[in-house]
């Protein structure tokens, strides 16, 4: 065949009837496309677009499973973690006692359990999560300004979680084959800043972690139950092992406070406002699992009781074993994931036993808070960027591959800059904080037009000015701008104690309370219309959803009345793809 007959044979197929009939190239791609869209359930209320999926909708009856029970094995998992347990680490060493110390935990702990309940409850009584309730307050699209700044630091911090991770699998694996692999030879470079183990450990973590992401939010109370089992053993056995090896407590719990007078007092609070701020992106994002509520008080167990409770015991708990393994090592280790790695070196039997087991139990946390803090969360925002071709299992997939491709250990084994950033981009949450729960709780007492938060044209209560609520984005910058002098020169390092350095050790609060004054005011100043009252995601057998945005080029805030109204669209049954 010659070159031109091939040509036009690829270009040409053949109808059943035997003629030759053209390819047209436009066809082929719309008809992948059509496949790459997210699957919809059988018989479904919503369908794809650029502002709904099955993962962004109200949670339907059929899909909140979550009790009581599990969101204090929720708060469990996310309590026991390197940050409670390491956060007397901090503290000693801003010159506050062991007692100074647990008092300052006790108090971020209350802050932490206030803040988790009133940015979950939007989640627990309209069942919607944190992309979609942004959008009442910041607007249609001035919504994706506060998801992208989750996603940024979501995807980072999935890479971070994933690489101790990957340090737990080296502590299990140790126990398991000893020394050989303990002390496997190092053929990477320095420049690397990691070594071979932990990079093999590391990937290995990797491919335990693919298959959990496939599990849906709703299905995952059983295995977050077997976690917080197996965690909670791991935290009382290493402080049993620790004070009874150790004959008592150690050295640490008699230190005492190192500073006085005003340097001690704002150390203390820098501390409290630390403690609060590495828990903030969190706590912000409580909606994406209280929307899994079976019952609206499901989740303050979890929240008000098993949270405080739960991060306060860890920090004790890191204190003692802190101090009790440096009488026992000769040497501090505030990590408890080198505090094993250590005690690796010189193994007994039994002793690989008992690194063996707590690897295990460290790997399940591992695994948990990788979903808990960072793929739900950070691919559910992922989510709202595209909704037509990434719902939440292909949003948490995509964060993952980011988390791997960033190098996390880069930032772990080498001081830099930008970890430096990222430990404080609470300075940029607490003001998006500030400005949701006054939205909902007083400007909008709690009531949401749910099918406006579908609907991206000028019909939607939540539109204000083509799409943007000003008033939002306006009280953020105000309550930043503050703390950004403050902010650069801690990233510097050239603090010195002036105004500025003082208004960013207490960032958090100062950032919160700026932004939710200020947007009060802007409301009270230039009020919303409709801001008030509620209706549903759907009236019964009418869609939402159908509006077209190109409806809304041009138009402004109160363009049509500002009044929300449910648009009316196409009928959706029998026109639905089979979930895949």
């Amino acid at each position: 065949m010659s070159l031109k007959g091939f040509l036009v044979s690829s270009s040409q197929k053949a109808s059943p009837t035997g003629n030759i009939v053209p390819i047209n190239p436009s066809t082929s791609v719309k008809q992948w496309a059509k496949r790459l869209e997210c699957p919809v359930d059988i018989d479904a209320n919503y369908e794809n677009t650029y502002w709904c999926n099955r993962d962004l909708i109200p949670i339907p009856h059929d899909r909140r499973t979550w009790t009581w029970q599990g969101f204090g094995g929720y708060w469990i998992i996310a309590g026991i973690n390197t940050t409670a347990w390491t956060v007397g680490s901090t503290l000693l060493e801003l010159g506050l006692s062991v007692g100074q110390a647990m008092g300052t935990v006790i108090g971020a702990s209350i802050f932490i359990a206030l803040l988790a309940v009133g940015a979950g409850w939007m989640g627990s009584h309209q069942y919607i999560g944190f992309t979609v309730t942004s959008r009442s307050s910041w607007g249609m699209r001035g919504a994706f300004w506060p998801v992208l700044n989750r996603v940024m630091t979501g995807c980072i911090w999935m890479g971070i979680q994933m690489y101790w991770g990957g340090q737990a699998v080296r502590i299990l694996l140790g126990g398991i084959i000893g020394p050989k692999f303990i002390n496997m030879k190092n053929t990477l470079p320095v420049s690397a800043n990691v070594e071979t183990v932990d990079l093999i450990s590391f990937f290995i973590f990797a491919v335990i972690i693919i298959p959990i992401l496939w599990i849906r939010p709703e299905k995952l109370q059983l295995p977050f139950r077997i976690a917080f089992i197996m965690i909670t053993s791991v935290l009382f056995g290493m402080l049993i092992w620790a004070l009874v090896t150790a004959d008592g407590a150690g050295p640490l719990l008699r230190t005492g406070s190192t500073l006085h007078g005003s340097t001690l007092s704002w150390n203390t609070v820098y501390g409290l406002q630390s403690l609060l701020g590495g828990y903030g992106s969190g706590c912000l994002g409580q909606s994406d699992w209280t929307r899994y509520s079976k019952d609206p008080n499901a989740a303050l167990f979890g929240q008000a009781i098993a949270a405080p409770l739960t991060i306060c015991v860890t920090a004790l708990c890191g204190i003692l074993i802190t101090s009790a393994s440096a009488k026992i090592y000769g040497s501090i280790f505030w990590n408890p994931f080198h505090l094993l790695l250590h005690a690796q070196q010189s193994m007994t039997p039994l002793g690989r036993a008992g690194t063996f087991f707590a690897g295990l139990g460290l790997l399940a946390s591992q695994l948990a808070l990788c979903v808990v803090l960072n793929s739900v969360a950070a691919g559910m925002d992922l989510t709202t960027l595209c909704p037509k071709y990434i719902n939440l299992r292909r949003g948490a997939y995509i964060i993952t591959i980011i988390g791997i491709a960033v190098c996390p250990w880069n930032y772990v084994n080498k001081a830099s800059t930008f970890l430096s950033v990222l430990s404080g981009w609470s300075v940029f949450l607490s003001p998006m904080t500030g400005v949701l729960i006054a939205d909902y709780f007083l400007i909008r007492k709690r009531e949401l037009h749910l099918g406006d938060l579908y609907v991206g044209n000028c019909t939607s209560a939540y539109w204000y000015t083509a799409g943007f609520n000003w008033r939002a984005i306006t009280s953020w910058a105000m309550g930043l701008w503050p703390l950004l002098p403050g902010f650069v020169q801690e990233i510097r390092g050239t603090s010195n104690q002036s105004g500025w350095d003082h208004l960013y050790e207490i960032s958090y609060f100062a950032g919160f309370v700026v932004s939710f004054v200020v947007y009060l005011v802007l409301n009270a100043l230039f009020p919303i219309r409709g801001r008030t009252g509620s209706s549903p995601f759907l009236h019964k057998g009418v869609g939402v959803l159908a509006a077209s945005e190109d409806e809304s080029s041009g138009l402004e805030e109160g363009s049509k009345g500002g009044e929300p109204r449910l648009t009316q669209g196409p009928q959706m049954e029998g026109n639905m793809q089979k979930s895949g």
